[in-house]
């Protein structure tokens, strides 16, 4: 029976997807537009309005382009950083291998929590800060895959070959190393978003995320506990779109890690390869096996 949790992932985190999208185009009202307070979910206002009258479907869109633009341009910064530096760390190995990592293992041994208040002192509170912050704390996950993965490839036979017919470090590295260590990270990947949509939310909530008028998910729910006694709308839909947001992004890193899975247990499905299902390039040229015409040869 096939899982439902790369569907359901899917699902789930294509609507808030949507959601934002169309907010980037469209909203119903402006963010900050003033209106009649403590509304209900009705047809003017699908998601209520808040303490002021503010429209909270539009404030959800909103604050998902900038809630999901952080945690976006964090990953894809941290994830670049460690990319090159466990790709360097992993093909060339020795010294240069020790320095890397030795810097990777002192950013995961301080405090997360510290390191990003110090980060946000400096840089101060606001769309960068928070960026920096998030970014930093993903370069030592995508450094150990990719180092790991570089270590365990870099002998095999397709890259010997590769090297026997004169391919350069970068080739090497772009075109038969990086395939083969696609699989654990877009696993990765969806673990990394998903953390750093909390880690905004809270810092957000904190009140050192995106400052006002810029609505976000954390900072609304925030704002909206001290109203929750009086409608609790402007609390509840924010967070019901975060969860689901990080929820899918879990669905879609477990559905992803199973059919990884799947595909280590049959590598021989239709003569493919675990690799080249998750867009492996195999050795340069020549053939698996000698074709046999007429019995072996004398």
């Amino acid at each position: 029976m096939r899982s439902l949790l790369l569907p359901a992932g899917c699902v789930l985190l294509g609507m808030v997807v949507v959601l934002t999208l169309i907010g980037a185009f469209y909203l119903p009202y402006p963010p900050e537009a003033l209106g009649t307070p403590y509304l209900p979910p009705c047809g003017a206002h699908p998601f209520g309005t808040d303490w002021f009258g503010r429209d909270v479907l539009s404030r959800v869109m909103a604050g998902g382009k900038v809630s999901l633009g952080i945690a976006g341009a964090a990953v894809a910064m941290g994830g670049s950083a460690g990319l090159l530096i466990g790709a360097l760390a992993g093909y060339y190995g020795g010294l240069l291998d020790e320095l890397l990592m030795g810097a990777v293992n002192l950013i995961m041994a301080l405090p997360a929590i510290l390191m990003a208040l110090v980060l946000l002192l400096v840089l101060g509170p606001g769309w960068y800060g928070v960026t920096a912050a998030i970014a930093l704390f993903n370069v030592p996950y995508f450094a150990r895959i990719v180092r790991g993965s570089f270590l365990s490839l870099r002998e095999r036979d397709f890259v010997t070959a590769a090297r026997a017919y004169g391919a350069g470090t970068s080739r090497i590295i772009l075109r038969h190393l990086f395939p083969n260590a696609l699989s654990p990270l877009l696993v990765q990947l969806t673990t990394s978003l998903s953390t750093a949509l909390l880690v905004e939310a809270s810092l957000s909530y904190l009140g050192l995320g995106p400052q006002p008028p810029q609505p976000s998910w954390g900072r609304m729910l925030r704002e909206a506990q001290s109203y929750f006694s009086l409608s609790p709308w402007p609390a509840i839909f924010p967070g019901l779109v975060l969860a689901m947001a990080v929820m899918g992004l879990n669905l879609l890193g477990d559905g992803l890690q199973e059919l990884r899975i799947q595909g280590v247990k049959s590598p021989n499905s239709r003569g493919s390869s675990p690799g080249r299902r998750w867009g492996r390039r195999l050795p340069l040229g020549g053939r698996s096996g000698r074709r046999r015409s007429g019995g072996d040869p004398g």
